[in-house]
């Protein structure tokens, strides 16, 4: 197995892990036996939890923010992209094994300790719902925090209807 491989397969059994457990409840020794990477190589990748935490969560956060992106950005119209959002949030919380945001779950475990990927992505998702609102500028905090709401909720009661009422009230938002 050359690097690559490695960083892969530590980086996936991160991600199951540590999105699953916590990132505090996870060990290197654990992360080590699911992947299959010998504690010498895992410790040469990733020199520190720290590094292997900032890893997982930049790798999250370019494949979440894609996968938005991209089902945010198939609409033509520009409310129709804002609404897509909702829809593809209800998608992800109707996934197997959903457990929430995996930034504010880190926030919420490490708080200022937190890498700042986490502070990041928010930000990242913020700028994407700048771009797809429609004006006034305060429409995309509106908007995030109803995504963020929805997340929220949606972790504590797996499954759509949070992201079906966030996209309501979004609705709403809209038509003002």
């Amino acid at each position: 197995m050359d690097d690559e491989e490695a960083r892969t397969r530590l980086l996936d059994a991160a991600e199951e892990l540590f999105y699953r457990h916590g990132i505090q409840a996870v060990g290197m020794d654990r992360i080590r036996t699911a992947s299959g990477v010998p504690l010498k190589r895992l410790y040469r990748l990733f020199p520190a939890k720290e590094s292997l935490v900032t890893a997982y969560l930049e790798r999250r956060d370019r494949r979440w923010l894609d996968s938005l992106r991209g089902a945010a950005l198939a609409p033509a119209e520009p409310r129709a992209r804002v609404l897509a959002v909702f829809d593809w949030l209800a998608e992800w919380f109707s996934e197997p094994g959903f457990r929430g945001c995996a930034f504010l779950n880190t926030y919420g475990e490490l708080g200022a300790a937190a890498p700042e990927i986490v502070h990041v992505h928010k930000a990242e998702l913020h700028a994407l719902l700048a771009e797809l609102a429609p004006a006034p500028p305060a429409l995309a905090d509106q908007l995030l925090i109803l995504a963020e709401g929805a997340t929220t909720v949606a972790a504590l009661s797996p499954g759509p209807e949070p992201a079906h009422r966030a996209r309501e009230v979004a609705e709403l938002l809209l038509a003002k």
